[in-house]
């Protein structure tokens, strides 16, 4: 008997806006992600221009059925994708949905149950419809709410057959980071408020107990989690003054799995907010529909953890980190600063098993670094990533580490399992992939896949079931 689950789920992840392209075909209509030709730190444009890179992305939209055969070739027993909710709804708000797209998501879940492959499908993965950035502002507008169920219920209903695991929002803590991307909010961030970020990161929390309600009521079979950027915080020093700058940050963060899994704004919270202006308006019901209808599972990114202090200024920033923090000088870095870390894997899957004591779904996980098309030794294209495949055995090996400390783990899915737009920069060549596409930052590129070297490791760990990391 290995230490893996024999139903530990392995696969890959990716989402549509960065994949998918075909922006404007079959009725879709614009999503916020097409007017960030530079990323999600980047500025957003009047309208798409000819350099968002995302607007062909990998063209997933025509190739998935090639693409889900190298999945399966790699052993993939999960999927993780979004719907893009303007193919869908082209705007949002629409009476009713648009049937091309519908199909497309339908052909795309019966090509995965082809190869025996489990869809796990994120409802709102940094897509929403622009219409409802410009009309509405986002999620700062209540209205959003009910635009998100009914868009839930359309797509809960046609998939209720094909598609068992669901996420509601995509690290739904970064809207207080990214804004525009996250949340929809068309507003530029320097003129938000504390309050209007947590109302609006509100709307978002009581958006996911809804659906999690109408996915149960629809088929209660349906495992419904969240998703949350996780990111473990360490103190610089022992100075307990560094330690409290540590565990401060980490209930920021903790906040969102909190009332997700529990139900309730934790009482840490109250302070926070008194001191920041912070009242967030609660409506008839929120409290009622939090409560009652948590996540079956908690799902999260891993990629850094951060490091905190009293006194910031004494220390060097950690420039690539998505929420901030110092840089860790026991820590290698990435080629975009991102620091990499697996023992905080571990702690971080320790951390909320012993919180909340539900399942956990490492959903994103991966190594962004710049990859070079070679001749491998029989002849073909491929990419000698063995950087990846380091970066990988050390992250499963702390995994490994978790299940034996009786974490409860669902699975794990490599983030940007294929070559995809990045959602930060909006780079090609910010690779995080185990199979190569011919596309680069100029635009330039015929698309073509290539099997890298992590392409083959994966797929002998999948095989055994990770016994032979």
């Amino acid at each position: 008997m290995g230490v893996f689950p024999e139903n530990f789920l392995w696969g890959g992840a990716l989402a549509a806006n960065q994949v998918e392209g075909a922006y404007n075909v079959d009725g879709k209509g614009l999503s916020v992600q097409d007017v960030l030709p530079n990323g999600g730190l980047g500025a957003w444009t009047e309208s798409p221009t000819p350099d968002n890179l995302k607007l062909d992305g990998i063209d997933f939209y025509h190739r998935y059925k090639e693409d889900i055969a190298l999945m399966a070739e790699m052993g993939f027993k999960v999927f993780r994708t979004s719907i893009s909710w303007s193919r869908i709804f082209p705007n949002g708000d629409e009476e009713t949905p648009n049937e091309a797209g519908l199909q497309f998501y339908d052909d795309l879940f019966d090509e995965l149950h082809k190869y025996g492959i489990e869809p796990l499908v994120t409802l709102s993965h940094y897509e929403t419809p622009l219409y409802l950035a410009r009309q509405y502002h986002g999620w700062i507008n209540r209205d959003m709410i009910g635009l998100f169920e009914k868009y839930a219920r359309t797509v809960f209903e046609r998939y209720k057959h094909k598609v068992r695991y669901w996420l509601t929002f995509n690290e739904v803590n970064s809207v207080l980071e990214l804004p525009f991307t996250s949340g929809g909010i068309d507003i530029p961030k320097e003129q938000l408020t504390k309050q209007d970020l947590y109302q609006a990161i509100h709307h978002e929390l009581v958006a996911s107990s809804l659906v999690t309600k109408l996915a149960h009521e629809i088929n209660p079979d349906f495992k419904v989690g969240c998703m949350v950027l996780a990111m473990p915080a360490y103190p610089m020093t022992s100075d307990p003054r560094d330690v409290l700058a540590a565990h401060q940050f980490e209930n920021l963060n903790y906040l969102f799995s909190d009332i997700h899994v529990r139900g309730e704004y934790p009482k840490y919270a109250n302070r926070f907010f008194k001191e920041h202006g912070i009242e967030i308006q609660f409506e008839e019901g929120d409290a009622e529909l939090l409560k009652n209808y948590p996540v079956d599972f908690l799902s999260f990114s891993y990629y850094m953890s951060i490091t905190e202090a009293f006194d910031k200024s004494k220390y060097a920033s950690g420039r690539g980190n998505i929420l901030g923090g110092l840089s860790n000088p026991y820590l290698e870095a990435s080629d975009w600063g991102w620091q990499i870390d697996p023992i905080g894997l571990r702690l971080v899957l320790n951390r909320y098993y012993d919180r909340y004591q539900i399942p956990l779904f490492i959903v994103e996980n991966g190594l962004g670094a710049k990859d070079e098309l070679v001749v491998g030794a029989d002849g073909t294209m491929t990419v000698l990533d063995d950087y990846r495949i380091d970066y990988m055995h050390k992250h499963l090996a702390q995994v490994k580490e978790a299940i034996l400390d009786g974490v409860e783990i669902m699975g794990y899915t490599s983030w940007g399992c294929i070559d995809c737009v990045s959602m930060s920069t909006a780079e090609m060549s910010k690779r995080y992939g185990l199979i190569y596409v011919n596309r680069h930052d100029d635009g330039s590129g015929d698309l073509e896949r290539y099997r890298k070297k992590s392409f083959f490791w994966y797929r002998d760990v999948i095989a055994s079931n990770g016994e032979n990391l």
